[in-house]
C-alpha cells in the first residue's frame, strides 16, 4: 500500500467480499513522505480487543505500508476479551509471516564514466552496491546505476578508493 486511500480501498474491498462474515477487523501502518496514517478497526468486536492487537504486529515486525484485515466468522463459541485478542494477533502474525515481504528503499541514480581499465573493478562493486541500468561502451565507459540512498556515500568512497579517483559521477 502506498497511501491511506489504497489501504481504505483494500478493506472495503474485504468487506464487500465477506459481507456475511460478522466481522472484518483491520489495521494499517502507512508511511507516505514525512508522514504516518495509523488505524485499527475492531469492527463490533469489543474495544480494543482486535484491531489493536492486529496493529500491534505491523508495528512490533516494523513494517509499514501495509494493511491486514482477519475476518471472523461467529461459530457459536464465545471467546472472551483475552480469547479474541489472542486469536486476532496470532491469525495476524500466522498471515505476515506466509506473506512475502518486500523491503523498498529510496535509491538514487548515478551516471559514472571511467576509462576501461578501471571497468571491471568497478562493475564488481556496483554488482554489490547498485543495479545497472544503462552501459554505453566507446572511448570510456559509462553505467547509469541505481544505488540505495543510505548507501550511497559508502559506495562512492569505496569507488573512489579502487579506482584512485579516475571517474566521473553524475546524480540525476
Amino acid at each position: 500500500m502506498k497511501s491511506e486511500a489504497e489501504a481504505k480501498t483494500f478493506i472495503k474491498g474485504i468487506k464487500e467480499l465477506h459481507r456475511d462474515a460478522n466481522h472484518n477487523v483491520s489495521a494499517y501502518f502507512i508511511k507516505e513522505k514525512n508522514s504516518f496514517a495509523i488505524k485499527y478497526d475492531d469492527d463490533g468486536e469489543p474495544a480494543g480487543s482486535s484491531g489493536k492487537p492486529v496493529f500491534k504486529i505491523l508495528e512490533s515486525k516494523e513494517i509499514m505500508n501495509a494493511t491486514v484485515v482477519v475476518t471472523r466468522y461467529f461459530g457459536g463459541i464465545k471467546l472472551g476479551f483475552g480469547g479474541l485478542s489472542r486469536a486476532y494477533r496470532d491469525t495476524a502474525l500466522s498471515a505476515i509471516e506466509e506473506a512475502e515481504i518486500i523491503e523498498v528503499f529510496e535509491q538514487v541514480r548515478l551516471g559514472i564514466r571511467l576509462g576501461y581499465a578501471e571497468s571491471q573493478k568497478v562493475r564488481n562493486l556496483i554488482e554489490k552496491y547498485a543495479v545497472i541500468q544503462e552501459e554505453t561502451y566507446s572511448d570510456t565507459v559509462e553505467f547509469i546505476i541505481l544505488v540505495r540512498k543510505d548507501l550511497e556515500d559508502e559506495f562512492i568512497r569505496k569507488i573512489i578508493d579502487q579506482t584512485k579517483n579516475k571517474l566521473m559521477f553524475e546524480r540525476f
